[in-house]
């Protein structure tokens, strides 16, 4: 008998290779090969395809589908508007972050007129109830408790909902394929039906993926690029806001910024988030007001600061929900050009709620957070700030600026910190700086008693 073909899969990365490998050569990692059945190989005798005409696009008649509305706004913000029919969305996020929570309680407002159903893989059909019970309003979401991807696919077929919700498609399994459920043979293998269904039937449907280590959705590569959306839900369990953002979005933007707090009923939406993280306590020392800009929305941001004398050869540079090679580009040019020795002092930077900060127009917030940490004085009461710092000590022009102060006038900031050439908005009239020696002079109380 013929020994049967295997290959070796990275489960981070999906690469192939006929023999097993300590450290994968596609992403080089270390013990994430896995040995899988090699496919079937095709028979000589199989009929070849039949051609089909083509078209020019200026031929395709295109049918823009109405959005389906989840009932949750902050997911509709995400998703570009609501649910796109027939498309394939994967929520990723950390164990006990609230996606389940998050999708029922978008699947129980959508069966009000919708056709929605869940498709559980783990949890009983009781568990789901219990969780039901307690947000309320789920009673028409009809609930399928299956792990076969087969079974799964042929019930989608023939009943055909509106909205789907899959929960979680690691748990799927194909019996054709020799793996476990949650192999990279059989995520992909789920993910490629699923995906053909979706699109064939016109349904809606969600996957719920799991996350490696590293906050990546796990997985083969080729599961994101199946899809047509991929939610990345962020936060910490013990915290209670979270985070939901679009890392890709074929049918709007990524960077679209959804903020829920969890409380005893579920997740509710944070519809004013400027209002909740950009409060700060005047006379703070090391606290800044950053306006960042998270797609169209203008976000109030309170950045912390500590600057201590360090014990160790290499000063520490620590960064919570900014990026740690920005944060020690911010510290060399204070360093350079505003004459700030941070050379034998550690400095840690911390965006308050559990916010991740990626924009650059969040840097002048950030040194002048850093700056009053080290001298002992605080920012002026009332003042926010924005502008990307260059290497040179010069501030650029933070983009939409005109909605940044708009913001920072509906919560009654007085004064905002910007680089030159940024317009008036209203009564609000920013405080134009050309470089960062000059925005900590202006940002700075120095009519304050330096703290030690």
């Amino acid at each position: 008998m013929a020994k049967a073909a295997v290959q070796f899969l990275c489960t981070d990365c999906g690469y192939s290779a006929g023999r097993w490998f300590g450290k994968c050569p596609g992403c080089d990692a270390f013990g994430t090969l896995v040995e899988e059945a090699a496919p079937a190989a095709a028979g000589k005798g199989r009929s070849a395809g039949t051609a089909r005409p083509l078209l020019r696009l200026v031929d395709v008649e295109v049918e823009e589908a109405a959005r389906i509305p989840t009932g949750v706004p902050e997911l509709d913000r995400v998703l570009g508007g609501g649910l796109v029919p027939a498309s394939l969305v994967l929520l990723g996020g950390e164990p006990g972050v609230g996606k389940s929570t998050l999708l029922l309680s978008a699947l129980a407002a959508m069966s009000k007129d919708r056709r929605a159903l869940l498709v559980t893989g783990e949890e009983s059909t009781a568990q789901v109830k219990l969780r039901a019970a307690r947000l309320g309003g789920a009673e028409q979401v009809e609930i399928l408790a299956e792990t076969e991807l087969e079974t799964v696919c042929a019930t989608l077929e023939r009943e055909r909902p509106d909205v789907c919700v899959i929960d979680s498609v690691q748990t799927l399994y194909s019996s054709e394929l020799g793996s476990a459920p949650g192999s990279v043979g059989q995520v992909r293998e789920a993910a490629s039906r699923l995906l053909r269904v979706a699109k064939e039937s016109g349904v809606a449907t969600i996957l719920v993926g799991h996350v490696t280590k590293d906050g990546a959705v796990a997985g083969p590569r080729v599961l994101e690029h199946l899809v047509d959306c991929v939610l990345q839900f962020e936060g910490d369990r013990y915290h209670a806001h979270r985070i939901l953002r679009a890392a890709k979005n074929r049918f709007g933007s990524t960077n679209e910024l959804g903020v829920f707090e969890m409380t005893g009923t579920g997740l509710v939406g944070v519809p004013d988030p400027s209002e909740l993280f950009g409060r700060s306590v005047g006379g703070e020392v090391g606290a800044a007001v950053a306006c960042a800009l998270e797609g169209t929305r203008p976000l109030l941001l309170e950045i912390q600061a500590l600057v201590a004398p360090t014990d160790l050869a290499m000063p520490r540079r620590v960064a919570t929900g900014v990026d740690p090679k920005r944060l020690a580009m911010i510290v060399a040019v204070l360093s350079r050009h505003a004459g700030i020795s941070l050379g034998s002092a550690d400095v840690f930077v911390n965006v308050a709620g559990g916010v991740r900060i990626d924009e650059p127009g969040a840097d002048l917030a950030i040194a002048l957070a850093i700056a009053s940490a080290a001298r002992g004085m605080p920012v002026r009461d009332g003042t926010a700030a924005f502008g990307e710092i260059g290497l040179t000590g010069r501030l650029r022009p933070a983009t939409q600026a005109e909605r940044r102060l708009e913001e920072c006038a509906k919560l009654g900031l007085g004064t905002v910190v910007a680089p030159a050439g940024t317009a008036a908005r209203g009564k609000l009239r920013p405080t134009q700086v050309e470089t960062l020696r000059q925005a900590i002079k202006a940002g700075l109380d120095a009519g304050g008693k330096p703290q030690e």
